[in-house]
């Protein structure tokens, strides 16, 4: 009686490998890639972060060193790497990983701009921390 549940639970599981992978939220992100430098709550005090020589940046004050208001285009810029002319010592380039899907997306500018969605996530998790 109980082994054709079991015969059916079994018979499930190669199906179950051909789902998709849920998508990335800009929460996963930077839990996988931005937190062990930037910490969990964005205050630059991740456990990576002690041996890069100087303190990084608090990211839950961004809005408040930018005159109350969230420059998105910047916060963008730096993470996608295109917006330094040398590399910083510790900080990735994200271009690789954000390839793919594309939203069109006003940073603030007024203007819609075709841009990877999850570095739209990602900017926007940061915004909100």
């Amino acid at each position: 009686m109980l082994a054709r549940p079991l015969l059916l639970a079994l018979a499930a599981l190669p199906l179950a490998a051909c789902l998709p992978a849920p998508a990335p939220t800009g929460a996963a992100d930077y839990a996988a890639y931005c937190a062990a430098c930037h910490g969990p709550a964005g205050k630059g005090d991740g456990l990576r972060a002690y041996g890069l020589g100087k303190p990084l940046p608090d990211l839950t004050s961004i809005a408040a060193r930018n005159g109350g208001s969230f420059p998105r285009a910047k916060v963008m810029t730096q993470i996608w790497g295109y917006a330094r002319a040398t590399p910083t010592p510790g900080m990735p380039a994200f271009s690789t990983l954000l390839e793919g899907r594309t939203v069109l997306y006003d940073s603030g500018d007024g203007i819609l701009t075709p841009t990877p969605l999850r570095l739209v996530q990602l900017a926007e998790f940061v915004e909100g921390l």
